[in-house]
């Protein structure tokens, strides 16, 4: 009865932000807590009490996916949106049931001889009414749904299965190394054993594997992540972290982690031939790589331009559509045996 408009319900939760953001004290320990506040106004369309809630909660999934400790008002939009990506959910499930998802390879290259030297997993999903849908819209749903977990095993067992069959079919033109991409959801403890497991299945040496994450995936929680990281490391499983030069971009990152190369943003990449201070940004990545013994690569990299400037600065690795395009595991092999990509 109090709440007339949506200011005053904005106020409302304004205030109850600002008393959550002191700490309280909880058994002699100072806690703090955020808040995440969603608001639905009482329209004509809400028939019963649930659908009120509905509302509310929906706004809540956005405050919390913003950056939690604010509050946002319910609208259409937002009904919108979460009505789709639910639709994409289950779309989803079906085409993790029926088989429907792909793996797709895109080959890195020794940017000196531009020989194909690894190749990078890549996940596709072709829906049968809108076509391929970009995994930027589908990732996100599947971490959120837990779909990710049985979807990552799967494309971690088609990358070491495939690793090992371009083995015995190329010899040593073969890739030295297939990556696959871990996901957040995918650090867990369980994570060591289920590679173990999946290289002991597809018959794939350690060696042959090498495993990509992004920053946050380091920043969840460093003692367990450092100690999930080094028992990988002693398999001999290589460890590489993408998308360098966004984010944190912690130095810190590099000498404590144990990683093995690093993947230097397609942001820097390509403007590095139109823009002085990302071409120091990047000989300065290719530096520190190479002080600490690492492989650095330029990922990205779309036109000859930005290939000799990577070139002239040091780095010796590339992954982009100038080499290669993520394409079918029958093609790669196609494209070793003919060297289309080297000329």
């Amino acid at each position: 009865g109090d709440i007339a408009q949506p200011s005053d319900a904005t106020r409302i939760a304004s205030r109850v932000a600002k008393e959550l953001v002191a700490p309280f004290t909880l058994d002699g320990q100072e806690v703090y807590v955020s808040s995440s506040v969603g608001i639905a106004l009482n329209r004509s369309e809400h028939d019963r009490p649930e659908s009120l809630l509905r509302d509310a909660d929906t706004a809540m999934y956005k405050a919390k996916v913003n950056g939690k400790s604010r509050y946002e008002l319910f609208s259409q939009d937002m009904q919108n949106q979460t009505t789709e990506r639910l639709r994409l959910e289950t779309d989803l499930r079906r085409a993790v049931e029926r088989g429907d998802l792909q793996v797709h390879y895109q080959p890195v290259v020794d940017l000196p001889s531009r020989r194909i030297v690894e190749v990078e997993a890549l996940l596709r999903w072709e829906h049968p009414q809108r076509g391929f849908v970009s995994p930027t819209d589908f990732i996100p749903v599947a971490e959120e749904s837990g779909l990710i977990a049985p979807i990552g095993r799967w494309v971690l067992v088609q990358a070491c299965r495939q690793a090992r069959a371009w083995r015995d079919e190329l010899g040593s033109a073969a890739p030295s190394k297939v990556s696959v991409n871990l996901s957040a959801r995918q650090f867990s403890r369980g994570l060591v054993k289920e590679i173990q497991s999946v290289l002991n299945e597809t018959g794939l040496d350690a060696e042959g594997l090498k495993l990509e994450m992004t920053e946050g995936i380091l920043m969840r929680s460093e003692a367990s992540t450092y100690t999930i990281l080094l028992e990988l490391k002693e398999l001999r499983i290589d460890l590489a972290l993408d998308d360098f030069g966004v984010g944190y971009s912690s130095l810190a990152y590099l000498k404590r982690f144990p990683f093995s190369s690093l993947k230097i943003d397609r942001s820097f990449v390509q403007r590095v031939g139109r823009d002085p201070e990302d071409a120091a940004i990047v000989r300065a990545i290719v530096t520190i790589a190479k002080t600490l013994r690492m492989d650095v690569v330029g990922e990205g990299v779309e036109t000859v331009d930005q290939y000799e400037h990577l070139v002239s600065l040091g780095c010796n690795r590339g992954q982009g559509y100038f080499f290669a395009r993520p394409m079918p595991a029958h093609a790669v092999g196609d494209l070793i045996r003919t060297g289309a990509h080297q000329r």
